[in-house]
């Protein structure tokens, strides 16, 4: 009886040391999985998974943490439906030494091109309507513009992914971006990066001395944008500032010089849309970022997001009257690239989910419409001016 009660007590004390073995072995491990983490964003939790920790006897390990993201399975069906489409031509028409480098400038999702290239059509037509200038000048200019933005959105993208390649491979959304999975290396990065940006270079070549060097002076903005999200809440306002950086170049490029009281108002109202349109695109993002310390306006912000954003979106229109007050547009301008980007900005604003990442994703795209509305008001107002010319 005696001996089979000790020998009970001997097998107690060996599984008390044994599981604390295994505490000692697995606790150091646990606390590393905010470096190898990856956000699972097709489901109501994150999904953060820890591996890679060198030791072949512990297993990959799952951790669930609640989040406040609130994607429905639509919502989450309809987003990768959205990015098959996006990526099948890249996939399919394009060699596959050539497809890591067309995903890089991001050829699979042109929203980007057109976010860049509306403020220089803005500024172009803008200087048409003030100089009463031929449409066939305005047309190629618009073209060489929408060559050039082309270009320079995929050199932004690929500095961009250049400075974030280590951040994009732990989270789901951008794991598969080339230089995050390692389908490019950073060297043939900068090899490309090289070619587009000699390519951007040739295009502002075409223009007049003073607006190559207004244009060169945008590299500078571009290079540094990539880090402001590491040291400031604000990174949005730097990337308005480089985006709508053609809102400055266009007039120069048809007339030759700057109207510094058109040029800035337009400039300042690029600036402020896309701290609305970038803010919402950042809503996507959040619970990582605040993970791993990337800063947005998404997270300053929080919850009075639409606040700020009505704001911004105020000013963006205050900022359009004044450049059209002072360029001496007429009442298709106020009504159609006033009123009616302003209309489009309340929709999103009102419907707008900042908790559904997918729904994130559509408002920040149908800012293109946006863009498209204050252009269109002022195509409409030169045809106008020339039905009805002043003698």
């Amino acid at each position: 009886m005696f001996i089979l009660r000790d020998l009970n007590k001997l097998k107690l004390i060996k599984l008390i040391k044994l599981s604390s073995n295994i505490t000692r072995v697995t606790r150091p491990y646990l606390f590393t999985f905010s470096r190898n983490l990856r956000i699972n964003r097709n489901s109501n939790t994150q999904i953060f998974s820890v591996k890679n920790f060198n030791r072949p006897q512990i297993n990959t390990k799952i951790y669930h943490f609640s989040s406040n993201i609130n994607n429905t399975n639509k919502s989450s069906t309809n987003e990768e439906k959205y990015k098959e489409t996006k990526s099948f031509w890249v996939d399919t028409y394009l060699p596959s030494k050539l497809a890591p480098y067309a995903l890089l400038a991001r050829l699979d999702k042109p929203i980007g091109t057109w976010l860049l290239y509306l403020p220089c059509t803005w500024s172009i037509t803008m200087a048409t309507y003030h100089a009463h200038l031929p449409v066939s000048q305005t047309i190629y200019m618009l073209t060489l513009f929408g060559v050039g933005a082309f270009i320079m959105r995929g050199a932004g993208c690929t500095i961009n992914d250049m400075w974030d390649r280590k951040i994009d491979s732990k989270v789901e959304r951008t794991a598969n971006r080339p230089l995050a999975s390692g389908s490019i290396t950073p060297f043939q990065a900068l090899t490309f990066l090289g070619l587009q940006l000699s390519a951007g270079l040739a295009v502002l070549t075409q223009l007049n001395w003073y607006s190559i060097f207004l244009g060169a002076t945008s590299l500078s903005v571009v290079i540094i944008y990539p880090f402001m999200k590491r040291v400031t809440f604000w990174p949005q306002l730097y990337l308005g500032l480089a985006f709508n950086w053609g809102a400055l170049l266009g007039w120069p490029a048809m007339i030759g010089s700057s109207e510094w009281s058109v040029m800035l108002p337009l400039y300042t109202a690029g600036v402020c849309w896309t701290l609305v349109y970038d803010t919402i695109y950042a809503h996507q993002d959040k619970q990582f970022d605040s993970v791993v310390g990337v800063k947005s306006t998404a997270i300053l912000f929080g919850d009075r997001t639409r606040q700020w954003l009505t704001f911004f979106s105020g000013s963006m229109l205050s900022c359009l009257v004044l450049a059209g007050y002072t360029n001496g547009n007429d009442w298709p301008y106020y009504f159609i690239s006033v009123m009616g980007a302003g209309s489009n900005l309340a929709w999103q604003l009102w419907t707008v989910n900042f908790e559904d990442v997918a729904d994130c994703g559509r408002k920040f795209r149908s800012n293109k419409w946006t863009g498209a509305i204050v252009l269109s008001g002022i195509v409409t107002d030169i045809i106008w001016q020339n039905l009805n010319p002043v003698y």
